[in-house]
């Protein structure tokens, strides 16, 4: 599908770690560099594995305002969560590139890519980071996800490209035959095969 688009200037963005094996196929099958743009969940004080929000290494994090209501929270409450979160994606970021300069999106057919969508939360941070930065266009790529969350991604990016909504979607994992963790090890000798000419970064 994303081979039809012919975009003039395109970059394929993964979202570590999971959606950067999927993207380094993308970006091999159109022939174009690879990057990568952070997301980190901002979880639930004292649930840890509870994401009320997500955010990128500079921001604006986003946050499920229904949970956050439901749960007696405000954004300045978790502003200490966020700026954590905030530098975890920053130390990540100069990790994975390696010390690359920092990306430039603009003017640029931006495909973002990751393994999966289930609330959407991580693609929307990134997509609206990404929109700041003034794409000439900004396409979101997945193989599989929760329809409601492929609809509710419409207004922050171009098109969403998803080969499968599945109605009974459940997570992502059920819909892959094997769906090992991503190590930081993979992650790097990936993006190691970047595309030709602009390697990880412009």
């Amino acid at each position: 599908m994303l081979e039809g688009q012919n975009k003039p200037h395109p970059l394929v963005l993964a979202l570590p770690r999971g959606g950067v094996p999927v993207a380094e196929r993308v970006a091999g099958a159109l022939g174009v560099p690879l990057d990568i743009v952070v997301v980190r969940k901002i979880p639930v004080p004292g649930s840890p594995e509870t994401a009320i929000g997500a955010t990128t290494a500079e921001g604006p994090p986003l946050f499920d305002g229904r949970a956050l209501n439901l749960l007696g929270l405000s954004e300045e409450r978790l502003a200490d969560t966020v700026e954590a979160e905030q530098a975890e994606a920053r130390r990540r970021v100069r990790a994975y590139r390696g010390g690359a300069p920092e990306l430039d999106v603009a003017e640029r057919d931006v495909f973002v890519v990751d393994d999966g969508l289930a609330t959407g939360m991580s693609a929307r941070a990134a997509l609206t980071a990404l929109r700041e930065q003034d794409p000439a266009s900004l396409v979101l790529a997945v193989p599989v996800g929760a329809p409601s969350a492929v609809r509710a991604l419409a207004d922050v990016c171009d098109q969403v490209v998803c080969l499968e909504t599945p109605s009974d979607f459940g997570a992502v994992s059920l819909w892959y035959e094997e769906f090992p963790q991503v190590s930081d090890e993979e992650v790097l000798a990936l993006l190691g095969r970047a595309g030709p000419d602009e390697g990880r970064a412009p």
